[in-house]
C-alpha cells in the first residue's frame, strides 16, 4: 500500500513516554519514516497529534521538542525537513485538522519551502491541499506491477495494481513479464466504476481472458503487447537506503 502513495502523513504521538517509544531505536515512527523513503514516497508530512495530553495540555515546547527530535531525524533518511509541514493537531478533539485551533494560539502555521513552489497554512488539510501532484508520464509505454491478482466469481481472473506509466484501456492486449503471458483486457475499474481508460498514479483492477489466478502473480508487470513491453533483465539501477 505505501508503495503507491504519493506523500505520507507519518501521525507522531506526543503524548509523555509515547513520542520517546515512537522515535527510539524500534520504535514506529522511525519505521514508517523510514518504509516511506525507502518506497519512494517523496513528499511528507508530519502530524503531531494527542497534543491535547501533553504535559501541561497543548505545551508548545513539547511540540518544538517534537518537531526538532522528527526533523534530525528524517533529514538523515533523506528527507528535506524545510520540505515537510509538521502540524499540531488532536485527531480525538479536531484541533488544526480541519480549522485553526484556539487551543495552540502560539502556534503561527506551517510552511515548506520547495523548489516547485513555496506553501504556508494553519491546518493539516491545507496541508494536504499543498501536496504537489506528481506528473503522471502517460506518454511511456504501459508498466503496470500487480500488488495482487483475484479470482472473481462470475468474472474471472483481475490482476489489480497501479499504473506506473502509460494508459491501460479495456481491448488492449497485455503481456505480463517475467511470465511473457499475453491476453486482453476485458475491463478496467476502480472503486467499483468502470473505466474507458486508467491513467498513472489510478489503483486499479482489470479483468483478463483466459488467464488463471496461478499463472501470474503479485510482482509481475502488466505492460502494452505492442508498445515495447516489458521483458526480464540482467541489470537494473535502483535506490538502496
Amino acid at each position: 500500500g505505501t508503495s503507491q502513495a504519493d506523500c505520507a502523513v507519518l501521525v507522531v504521538a506526543c503524548g509523555t513516554g509515547e513520542f520517546e517509544a515512537g522515535i527510539s531505536k524500534n520504535g514506529q515512527t522511525r519505521e514508517h519514516a523510514l518504509l516511506a523513503q525507502t518506497l519512494g514516497v517523496k513528499q511528507l508530512i508530519v502530524a503531531c497529534n494527542k497534543m491535547d495530553f501533553t504535559e501541561p495540555p497543548f505545551s508548545e515546547a513539547r511540540f518544538n521538542e517534537v518537531t526538532n527530535e522528527v526533523s534530525n531525524y528524517i533529514k538523515k533518511i533523506g528527507y528535506n525537513p524545510k520540505a515537510v509541514a509538521f502540524v499540531p493537531i488532536s485527531g480525538f478533539n479536531g484541533d488544526n485538522m480541519l480549522e485553526p485551533s484556539s487551543n495552540m494560539p502560539w502556534f503561527k502555521g506551517w510552511s515548506v519551502e520547495r523548489k516547485e513552489g513555496n506553501a504556508s497554512g494553519k491546518t493539516l488539510l491545507e496541508a494536504l491541499d499543498a501536496v504537489i501532484p506528481p506528473s503522471r508520464p502517460t506518454d511511456k509505454p504501459l508498466r503496470l506491477p500487480l500488488q495482487d491478482v483475484y479470482k472473481i466469481g462470475g468474472i474471472g481472473t483481475v490482476p489489480v495494481g497501479r499504473v506506473e506509466t502509460g494508459i491501460l484501456k479495456p481491448g488492449m492486449l497485455v503481456t505480463f513479464a517475467p511470465q511473457n503471458l499475453t491476453t486482453e483486457v476485458k475491463s478496467v475499474e476502480m472503486h467499483h466504476e468502470a473505466l474507458q481508460e486508467a491513467l498513472p498514479g489510478d489503483n486499479v483492477g482489470f479483468n483478463v481472458k483466459n488467464v488463471s489466478i496461478k499463472e501470474i502473480r503479485r510482482g509481475s508487470v502488466a505492460s502494452d503487447s505492442k508498445n515495447d513491453p516489458a521483458k526480464e533483465t540482467k541489470q537494473f539501477t535502483a535506490q538502496v537506503n
